[in-house]
């Protein structure tokens, strides 16, 4: 556990959470600055800064905890559907040093805007990039 850290005191109890869903490993609870009705977090209860410090079997019941919680979260807020979001380093957004995942619900005109400009790449430059990444498998 990292002393400083939100995520953790909220683990252990030092601060209060809305908690849907908690496991040995494990904890699901709303978010207290929603982007929409039902937004919700899932954490892992041991800190993990990014995704990638994360063990795989750790990561699977993260994981099966985020599809379980979207499920429930469609059903009780008849959303038209929702994002899952996951960002790893200051640059990408994330606020919290602790890896988490985001389960926001999305309505029809709810003005919240996740689009990106795509950018076009060469064939030639894709292959690069595709060798370059694949030699880290």
């Amino acid at each position: 556990m990292e002393e400083d850290c939100i995520f953790c005191k909220i683990t252990e109890g030092k601060i209060l959470a809305t908690k849907l869903f908690e496991s040995e490993k494990v904890l699901c609870f709303m978010d207290v600055f929603p982007a929409s009705t039902g937004h919700c977090l899932v954490i892992p209860k041991k800190h993990h800064e990014t995704i990638l410090n994360v063990p795989q079997e750790e990561l699977c019941e993260i994981i099966k905890t985020v599809q379980k919680t979207a499920a429930a979260i469609e059903k009780a807020t008849k959303c038209d559907g929702f994002n899952v979001f996951q960002s790893n380093h200051e640059i990408a957004g994330q606020a919290i040093k602790h890896v988490h995942f985001h389960i926001i619900p999305r309505y029809k005109n709810d003005r919240l805007n996740f689009k990106w400009e795509p950018n076009k790449i060469e064939l030639k430059e894709l292959e690069e990039w595709q060798k370059k990444i694949k030699n880290h498998f």
